[in-house]
């Protein structure tokens, strides 16, 4: 029950902080080649990286396939509106009929706002002037984009894998555990055995096991969601604000946590001269926000810089295709892309174990810091 929990939180949070930050495919498709018809790396490889209001499956343009998603938009002169994102195809605005008014929603790189920034009320004196009301429009974007569906996905994978998992051990207490359960236990059993109660203790790991299994099962799938091809490309945990919601969760817990020879430690730290006090106590300070914007950082790069990698060398097979007199060299360079790119991605299946383990890691080192009590 703690797990679902935990679980629960945090996909709620993620999915209400969790801004469109990137490119949306129906108009990031023609982006992705300039005004000569050639073909753009940079456009190509942060849409397939970045959020978007579709998830895109293959092909570009007119012939794109992609499943769109549910557009959610709320502001104070309009309130809630709903549609899909499919709505946008073509010219890449959304007319709606409000009672007294309407509002046309424009969607630009990704980002969605109300066009011209105005109410929609334009007002006109006798003489001809106009006084249309250019007030800037605060819009609210609560759309379920392609990151919060990958984590609504991951939700569901994970209550089903250890629901079956926990009915499993019910059924056949004092046995030996079979099928899924027998799969999944070794890794269980490692996050307990050897990261949570070496780092805080075994009197305290039965309290943070819960959020610690989930953090790390959760980073574990979403990157190996992110993996596997034509399925929309997904890279949850190389979204920044996701990650950012994860690190904030393990500064909340391990301030609420923290003991007083925690906190007495922090802001007093034993066994230092007092002339160097006014030095290191704001290093400390800054040492407890600085280590979530690590562990925020860290996932963010590692995840996203593996994707870059591999998109860059299917860039250069792509550039080099596109004929003339580099068709020669493009086979050259299509072979050692081709090549690298299965490399990447073996090293990516290992990159997705380790950076969900060094953030559980990371997690478990900073909770045992909060809780282990004074050495007399």
């Amino acid at each position: 029950m703690k797990q679902r929990l935990s679980l629960l939180i945090l996909v709620v949070f993620a999915a209400v902080c969790t801004p469109v930050l990137s490119s949306d495919s129906h108009d990031e498709h023609e982006g992705q080649h300039d005004a000569h018809g050639e073909f753009n790396a940079s456009d190509f490889i942060i849409h397939h990286i970045a959020d978007a209001h579709e998830i895109h499956l293959w092909g570009e343009g007119a012939s794109a396939v992609h499943i769109p998603l549910p557009v959610i938009l709320f502001s104070k002169e309009h309130g809630f509106d709903a549609f899909m994102s499919s709505a946008f195809e073509g010219h890449g605005e959304v007319r709606l009929a409000k009672r007294s008014s309407e509002v046309t929603y424009a969607l630009s790189h990704g980002h969605i706002s109300v066009q011209g920034e105005h109410a929609g009320h334009d007002h006109s004196d006798h003489a001809g002037h106009d006084h249309s009301d250019h007030a800037h429009i605060d819009l609210y974007d609560l759309s379920i984009t392609k990151s919060i569906f990958g984590m609504l996905m991951m939700m569901v994978l994970m209550l089903v894998l250890f629901g079956s998992m926990a009915k499993s051990y019910a059924r056949s207490a004092g046995q030996a555990p079979k099928g899924l359960a027998n799969a999944l236990e070794p890794m269980v059993l490692f996050l307990r055995d050897e990261v949570a109660i070496p780092n805080i203790g075994e009197k305290k790991a039965d309290k943070f096991l819960p959020f610690l299994m989930t953090v790390f099962f959760f980073i574990f799938f979403a990157n190996l969601l992110g993996l596997i091809p034509f399925i929309g490309g997904f890279n949850i945990t190389g979204t920044l604000s996701i990650t950012m919601v994860m690190a904030a969760m393990v500064f909340l817990i391990t301030a609420f946590n923290g003991n007083k020879h925690y906190w007495g430690h922090l802001f007093w730290p034993p066994g230092v001269p007092l002339f160097v006090m006014p030095i290191i106590i704001p290093i400390e300070i800054v040492g407890m926000f600085l280590k979530p914007i690590v562990l925020m950082i860290r996932l963010t790069a590692n995840i996203s810089a593996g994707h870059i990698i591999i998109l860059s060398f299917v860039s250069l097979i792509l550039i080099f295709g596109q004929g003339g007199d580099a068709m020669a060299a493009g086979f050259g360079i299509g072979i050692f892309s081709t090549a690298f790119m299965i490399f990447m991605y073996c090293l990516e299946l290992l990159v997705a174990f380790l950076q969900a383990f060094v953030f559980t890691l990371l997690a478990a080192i900073y909770f045992g810091e909060a809780t282990h009590e004074a050495h007399h």
